[in-house]
């Protein structure tokens, strides 16, 4: 407990010298938070950074708990501004590496073993130390593979777990006091957090990760996804193969080895598309850090991702509208794109489409008034949302995580090649999949696989009319005193009756028809 209130003390502390009572100061702030201020040595200090800055500084200070808690509210322009979001997307995670003879003891803890029986060439030097794991590398002696060991830090969970606990009362305190603290769903918005970091310490989701996407590419040549040594691998140990490759940033050396650098901007975008909507399964960190270039062939370049530790996916319907906006937006359809933010709950079902419609139009007419080669898309997004956020923008973590891949790609794109067209390689690709997607053909197709639901569903219907109509019957000896009411509630019974049995007989011809047909 006198650990728990010291930290809490600590976090405390940082914010209120990074001058963050500032911000506090447009809320109604109770005695407590009040008193705080007031004590503070620091607000006898000025500071002349930007609210974002302020704040990044404070959470690398915080450690990398908190780092990782800013790097996901950059990815969240529904709960902060665009200014302070782009503040917090340069948090870096590097840490000092932990004690080797700790990681040794580690992998030969969790592979039941010592370090000789099962590696050779094992480089006591870790490659890369970050907030959650480091990583090492050494060569498997069952295949002589090279490999890298990714060992989770120790003691790292009870961290989180203590943090994020922390985080959990501010934020339910926060909720409580404050108005907008309450509207940016502050304890919802931890409560995703934790879910995504804690899913990052168990090393065997990130396995399966790697082994979904090495399907999803098993017959394609845009990416090479390493291969994943599962018998090696536990909650805290990752082996996966160690992969060849140059630096994604490395643009000079891309250029010296005659790399087609226009062709592998492309085929970034390429890879995304189809990630986000054939296989529904995108790797959701790439960042320059992740990504290598295959340049054994420089005329047919290759992607090797690494760190599959987050990954996304959409709903069907998440996908459909996504992909409706993607094309609205490349149209100038500014209207639909309103439409489309309304329909699907984004923003308030009650906002006047003009409104919203004339918003986004603002935010997106200077960026369309520039060459085609100069405008980034993944950054049109982030404007479209961010105008929205006045019309009460909720979205799901996982269109923010889409939104994050798709300015990662659009960047490195941009960066191999400049005169990247992304507009000319989705449009065409999203008109076609929403056409192949919603064809008529292709949902008789998915009828059929259905199909059998469908009746289940369908046979059920009268039942649920049957029982709903005998659970009314047995509240006339209750309302004996309101007959009029009870007749127009059997009546309305009766007809929902008569119309499902007309769906049950509905749904078995179509279903009929579709199987034979």
């Amino acid at each position: 407990m006198f650990k728990d209130s010291f930290r809490l003390f600590k976090i405390l502390n940082t914010l209120l010298k990074a001058r963050l009572d500032k911000e506090l100061e447009t809320f109604t702030k109770p005695k407590i938070i009040s008193f705080l201020l007031f004590i503070s040595p620091w607000r006898l200090y000025s500071s002349k950074k930007e609210p974002g800055e302020r704040l990044r500084l404070a959470l690398e200070e915080l450690g990398p708990i908190f780092i990782k808690f800013g790097q996901l509210l950059s990815t969240r322009p529904d709960v902060v501004p665009g200014e302070i979001a782009k503040s917090l997307k340069t948090l870096q995670d590097d840490l000092p590496h932990f004690s080797d003879k700790e990681a040794i003891g580690i992998i030969e803890r969790e592979l039941g073993s010592n370090i000789s029986s099962n590696f050779k060439d094992f480089n006591p030097s870790p490659l890369a130390a970050a907030s959650i794991a480091q990583v090492y590398s050494a060569e498997l002696k069952s295949n002589q593979k090279k490999v890298v060991i990714k060992v989770v830090r120790p003691g790292i969970k009870k961290t989180i777990q203590r943090d994020i606990s922390l985080m959990k009362r501010i934020a339910a305190f926060s909720e409580k006091r404050f108005e907008d603290a309450k509207r940016l769903q502050l304890c919802r918005l931890v409560a995703e957090y934790e879910a995504v970091i804690l899913s990052e310490l168990d090393m065997r989701l990130e396995a399966s990760n790697i082994k979904q996407t090495g399907r999803n590419f098993e017959d394609n040549n845009l990416l090479y996804v390493p291969e994943v040594y599962l018998d090696y691998c536990s909650e805290n140990l990752l082996v996966m193969e160690m992969i060849e490759g140059i630096p994604v940033d490395r643009i000079e050396t891309l250029n010296d080895l005659g790399v087609d650098l226009k062709l592998v901007a492309e085929r970034g975008v390429e890879i995304f598309l189809k990630q986000v909507f054939i296989d529904n399964f995108f790797h959701a960190d790439m960042h320059p850090g992740n990504i290598f270039i295959d340049a054994k062939n420089p005329s047919d370049p290759a992607y090797v991702a690494v760190d599959y530790a987050i990954v996304g996916s959409l709903s069907e319907e998440e996908q459909y509208q996504i992909g409706r906006m993607l094309v609205a937006v490349i149209g100038r359809d500014f209207r639909e794109v309103a439409n489309i933010l309304i329909e699907s709950k984004w923003v308030n079902p009650e906002t006047r489409i003009s409104d919203l419609e004339n918003t986004i139009r603002a935010a997106c007419e200077p960026i369309f008034d520039q060459p085609m080669e100069k405008i980034n898309f993944g950054e049109m997004l982030l404007f479209i949302f961010d105008s929205a956020r006045r019309f009460d923008l909720r979205m799901q973590p996982s269109l923010m995580l889409l939104q994050k891949t798709l300015v990662n790609i659009e960047g490195l794109g941009k960066q191999l090649y400049p005169a990247l067209d992304f507009w000319s390689i989705a449009n065409p690709f999203l008109k076609n999949w929403i056409s192949e997607r919603y064809n008529p053909k292709k949902l008789a197709e998915w009828a059929k696989r259905n199909s059998l639901g469908w009746l289940e569903k369908a046979r059920k219907f009268p039942d649920i009319a049957d029982t709903a109509i005998e659970q009314v019957s047995k509240l006339e000896e209750y309302q004996n005193a309101n007959e009029e009411r009870h007749n127009q509630l059997m009546n309305k019974i009766y007809e929902q009756g008569k119309l499902n049995r007309a769906l049950l007989i509905g749904f078995i011809i179509l279903i009929l028809f579709l199987i034979i047909d």
